[in-house]
């Protein structure tokens, strides 16, 4: 896990609290050569892609991320800079006689949650950035990351620690990256305005966090699995072409004003581009039964 501690102030303002997320860099492909058994392009059948998929993971090749490319029939794997061909290798021998089925693309820097600080948000020594704001009844919550989440029991608008924002009620990572904070300070305010949607691919989005601003890019996969280097598998992620960097965690994945997820990982920089993923917002809100306002 790529964590930056908290090092000096970052100016923030108690508007909307809206903050945004991790980036991995653009990818070129490498299409691994089909086992001498496996099946012709194309004909891979649901079942088949379902049981590669599960080989890719069974491998355990932390810096990977993958999923069923529907427009394919394949299972495209991303591989970060720190995953050898031997481990590559490995992927390939998991998936035996369905080796075809398999096209990997390389992408530079390392595949990790990113976080450090939409409006930024301090905790643990820690900083990431606040997502989308939510409600139960009559009580405000907002909801960020859950490696976030898991390092923090407290969050405040500044790295003073000063201005309490408050409590983490719960927090799911791996397998999910979702965390569900508590407005305990009544003087901030915490306004709402998006509905949420599921993502779908070639959805133009955006996304805000308290590292890099607002960037723009473009879904290009959903329910994907990624092993983070450092450790931590989740899955159902949403795949984009939006650059983040370290900090960003937590903030928000929308179009327009539709809410689509939660800032999870990725690697590379908003100079040179990147890929981010996120937590559908969809499932966080059923998780902890909160709806949008």
């Amino acid at each position: 896990m790529r964590i930056q501690r908290t090092t000096r102030a970052r100016a923030t303002g108690h508007g909307r609290l809206l903050l945004a997320a991790a980036g991995l860099a653009g990818a070129c492909a490498l299409v691994v050569p089909q086992a001498a058994t496996a099946a012709p392009a194309g004909t891979y059948s649901a079942s088949e892609l379902s049981q590669v998929s599960r080989a890719v993971e069974r491998a355990d090749v932390p810096g990977t991320a993958w999923g069923v490319d529907q427009s394919s029939g394949r299972v495209v794997v991303t591989a970060d800079s720190t995953v050898s061909r031997a481990e590559l290798a490995r992927i390939t021998r998991a998936a035996g006689s369905d080796a075809g089925a398999i096209t990997v693309r390389r992408t530079p820097g390392a595949l990790t949650p990113l976080l450090s600080a939409g409006d930024a948000i301090y905790g643990g020594g820690y900083r990431c950035s606040l997502g989308f704001n939510v409600v139960s009844g009559s009580t405000y919550y907002f909801l960020t990351a859950g490696h976030c989440g898991n390092v923090a029991k407290t969050w405040y608008t500044n790295s003073s620690l000063s201005t309490l924002i408050g409590p983490t009620m719960g927090s799911s990572f791996p397998g999910n990256d979702y965390a569900l904070v508590r407005y305990d300070n009544t003087s901030l305010s915490h306004p709402g305005g998006y509905t949420a949607a599921d993502a779908y691919v070639g959805e133009s989005v955006k996304r805000t966090g308290s590292t890099t601003g607002t960037h723009s890019g473009t879904v290009t996969a959903l329910n994907v699995t990624v092993h983070y280097s450092g450790g931590g598998t989740v899955k159902g992620l949403i795949q984009t072409t939006v650059c983040a960097e370290p900090g960003d965690s937590g903030g928000p994945l929308y179009d327009g004003t539709k809410a689509l997820g939660i800032t999870s990982g990725g690697s590379g920089d908003c100079r040179t581009g990147g890929t981010t993923f996120f937590q559908p917002v969809t499932e966080a809100l059923s998780a902890y039964k909160v709806s949008m306002y």
